[in-house]
């Protein structure tokens, strides 16, 4: 199905490999503009790159999500250039797993400013210009991990679980303006962040799925462009899983 998309800008956070790296590419060949942010600028750059030579329309703009001042500037020099944005996905994250007793502040720290805290800035910073548009779509990356909790992921789990309390609070906020607020939540899914797992973790990992497979970060795109598209208006304050059946 060919989903409708309107001269649309997108704004995808840790868009330089991954998940966001497969959602600024679907979001692309659906034909929106799309903003691509990281960190790394070789990594954004290089996705950015990509798209354009493919015959689609990208930047990159490298900075630290989870640092507000580096938000503040750059939101504001998108929104200079462009003039709008139409569409955020929030995707940036990390992980520093460690069991609650060993766990450092530095740990817990770092992953809720990452996952949970670069939320609230990008929407925060957006939302006086989304609300103008009075149109809008924001689909924020959560995590199976948010939704049944996660042995030594204490730091992830609950960034993941306050993005589904912050979606919930702001699909209210904001649904006068026509504007959707919905998150997605991923299962174990082929990325360089799973890549690390030992092969026996990944085997058990496996085993608790009941389609007995990873997922593609393309699974995951797919679904957040529809969120993203025309199609998707009626839906608004949702947690999709995406995770093979692990948590029905």
């Amino acid at each position: 199905m060919k989903l409708t998309f309107s001269d649309r800008i997108a704004l995808v956070s840790g868009a330089g490999r991954g998940i966001g790296k497969a959602i600024a590419e679907k979001l692309a060949e659906q034909g929106c503009t799309v903003i691509c942010v990281s960190k790394n600028p070789s990594s954004c750059g290089a996705v950015a790159d990509e798209i354009n030579a493919g015959g689609g329309k990208a930047k990159a703009f490298a900075f630290d999500v989870s640092d507000p001042a580096q938000v503040k500037e750059n939101v504001a020099n998108i929104l200079k250039e462009f003039g709008k944005v139409d569409i955020l996905v929030n995707n940036a994250g990390i992980t520093r797993d460690n069991l609650m007793m060993r766990m450092s502040d530095e740990e817990w720290q770092s992953v809720i400013n990452t996952n949970l805290s670069s939320c609230f800035y990008l929407i925060r910073d957006l939302s006086r210009a989304i609300l103008q548009n009075r149109w809008g779509r924001i689909v924020n990356i959560s995590s199976v991990s948010g939704v049944m909790g996660n042995a030594g992921q204490a730091n992830y789990s609950s960034a993941k679980a306050g993005i589904i309390g912050l979606t919930k609070t702001l699909a209210r906020e904001f649904a006068s303006r026509s504007i959707t607020v919905n998150a997605i939540a991923p299962g174990f899914i082929k990325t360089d962040m799973t890549a690390v797992l030992s092969p026996a973790i990944m085997q058990k990992a496996i085993d608790t799925i009941p389609l007995k497979r990873m997922g593609l970060p393309e699974e995951i795109a797919n679904l957040c462009v529809f969120l993203c598209s025309e199609e998707a208006g009626y839906i608004t304050g949702q947690t999709i899983s995406v995770d093979g059946g692990l948590a029905m």
